[in-house]
């Protein structure tokens, strides 16, 4: 397969994706209707890194799934040629659509990786499990705390040269396990084969020093500085004063 072949050459691997509007049928349907997508829609990728922060329902999640199904993953999660989740029965509406509509300039076509979903993670991890039965021992991710297994799966699978999406993964993760994960990131930005493309809430997965940081709003997808963030703002009032910002928060 052309996107398992090793290269030399440094990530980003995807350099621009695009909303191609000639794909993008009925703007008045999901995923279309998102203000994300209201202007056309266009990113480039110069690092190694992005990182993407925005409030619930701005389309973080979609936009990560669209890129996914355009790599070739499932829109649940999972690797090359996975299926871990069954869609036949699902009511909730997902980004996958959006790929089919996604145009996408690669140099060179690595999409061997992984797309990891907090969600979705313990159907994924079942999913290896079983596979392994009668080829070798399971990897057996489940028999961990939540976030052990989360670290153990990114250690074992995101320092080979590839793709990986990561969608929030600081969901399992206690604070101290965030600097375990930012000690991993380091790992995959100075090996220089990986390109991550990640969405997170955590304040302290955006300070990565060596990523692109981009917020998302109804206005686009801008850059962003870590202190003009909504997450840093409200977690630095927080810090300076909790009990009083908790009083302030919780009155009618």
């Amino acid at each position: 397969m052309r996107g398992s072949r090793p290269t030399r050459l440094p990530a980003p691997f995807l350099k621009r994706v695009w909303l191609d509007d000639a794909h993008a049928y009925d703007r008045a349907a999901y995923p279309f209707c998102l203000p994300l997508f209201a202007k056309g829609f266009e990113l480039s990728f110069d690092r190694a890194i992005t990182i993407i922060v925005g409030e619930n329902g701005t389309g973080k999640s979609t936009l990560l799934e669209g890129i996914a199904a355009l790599a070739g993953y499932d829109e649940a999660g999972g690797g090359k040629g996975y299926r871990p989740v069954d869609h036949s029965r699902a009511v909730e509406a997902m980004g996958g659509s959006l790929g089919g509509a996604l145009r996408a300039s690669w140099l060179p076509k690595i999409t061997s990786g992984w797309f990891f979903r907090a969600e979705s993670f313990f159907s994924v991890a079942r999913y290896l499990d079983e596979a392994a039965i009668g080829v070798g021992p399971p990897p057996d991710f489940l028999s961990h705390s939540h976030g052990e297994g989360f670290l153990r799966f990114f250690e074992e699978r995101c320092l080979r040269q590839g793709f990986f999406i990561f969608d929030e993964p600081e969901s399992a993760l206690s604070p101290a396990r965030q600097m375990t994960f930012l000690k991993l990131l380091q790992q995959i930005e100075r090996a220089g084969h990986t390109q991550v493309i990640m969405a997170t809430h955590s304040p302290m997965l955006m300070a990565f020093p060596g990523a692109r940081l981009l917020g998302l709003s109804k206005y686009g997808l801008d850059p962003i500085a870590l202190e003009d963030t909504a997450h840093f703002r409200i977690m630095r009032e927080f810090c300076a004063d909790p009990a009083g910002f908790v009083e302030l928060a919780i009155e009618d």
